[in-house]
């Protein structure tokens, strides 16, 4: 199992220092990726929880961060397809595959905040097949010398799409539900877990991942299983503790852990703890805390 790390995109600590230092230190430490999350909005009075209230756009970071590293690879857990074109997705994520040497993780997701679909012009029904639609929309705009299509959701006249990345990054899809995870198994190159996932859940849902691969005559060990693991570093935490909260040897353990669960990739996230994704929160002091954890955490 790989270990990856979350950069600063929520709240106070995603100053554009804090996203360098963070990034130029995992790729030093070893780390075999960084990753991102998208949230366009955050309804007033909505009860989701502050990491949400402030989010810079993943992509843009990713793209930035894509300058000052060379190595570590760049993902997003996810961009939600409702929100683009397949054709503007797939041209952006094509550009930062090829400025990036090739190195990026397309994280994608189906969303499920109904604010986001009216801000966006976008209706909440039939996510799923407006899913299934837009991930051939991106393939064929990767792969086809000229591109044409009409189906339910999108219309591509015939047109040229280029220039093509030379190896088109890997498609990942997000989701919790059954059916969201059979079309990973189905469809996609792997899958990846939300934040608000129960981690000892984690070998059924990729079994449903696997299965559903199998039944489609595709590879189930082919496929990449990415957990996002929110990480609340602290004092150490009872029997009852929710995994990657506690104290670093108790997270430790859990990484150990989590390793036999059928994971091939873990990224820690501090976005989720209120200490660094509050508005307000000090960027100096997150960022002391993000080294600590960083080389507490790093691959061994």
């Amino acid at each position: 199992m790989e270990i990856g790390f979350g950069v600063p995109v929520a709240g106070g600590w995603a100053t554009a220092g804090n996203v360098v230092a963070v990034g130029r230190r995992a790729e030093e430490l070893g780390y075999a990726s960084l990753w991102g999350f998208q949230r366009l909005l955050y309804p007033v009075g909505h009860p989701m929880g502050p990491v949400y209230r402030s989010v810079r756009d993943p992509l843009m970071t990713l793209g930035f961060l894509a300058g000052v590293t060379s190595r570590i690879r760049l993902g997003v857990a996810v961009v939600n397809m409702p929100f683009f074109s397949p054709v503007l997705l797939a041209k952006q994520l094509a550009t930062l595959q090829e400025l990036s040497g090739g190195r990026v993780d397309a994280g994608l997701g189906l969303g499920w905040l109904e604010e986001e679909f009216v801000a966006s012009g976008v209706p909440f029904a039939a996510r799923g097949r407006r899913a299934v639609e837009f991930l051939h929309v991106l393939r064929l705009m990767w792969s086809e010398e000229i591109i044409s299509h009409k189906g339910e959701f999108y219309e591509v006249p015939p047109s040229y799409v280029d220039p093509k990345p030379v190896t088109p990054p890997p498609v990942l899809l997000g989701g919790t539900a059954a059916p969201a995870l059979r079309r990973a198994g189905e469809l996609a190159d792997g899958w990846i877990s939300s934040s608000r996932a129960d981690l000892t859940t984690l070998p059924e849902q990729i079994y449903i991942v696997k299965e559903a691969a199998r039944a489609a005559g595709r590879d189930p060990e082919a496929l990449r299983f990415v957990c996002r693991g929110v990480t609340k570093i602290g004092a150490p935490g009872g029997p009852d503790r929710t995994r990657l909260t506690g104290s670093v040897d108790q997270i430790r353990a859990d990484i150990e852990a989590l390793s036999a669960t059928g994971l091939t990739e873990l990224f820690l996230d501090l976005n989720f703890d209120p200490a660094f994704s509050a508005v307000d929160a000090d960027p100096a002091d997150s960022l002391r805390r993000a080294e600590e954890a960083l080389e507490a955490f790093a691959p061994r």
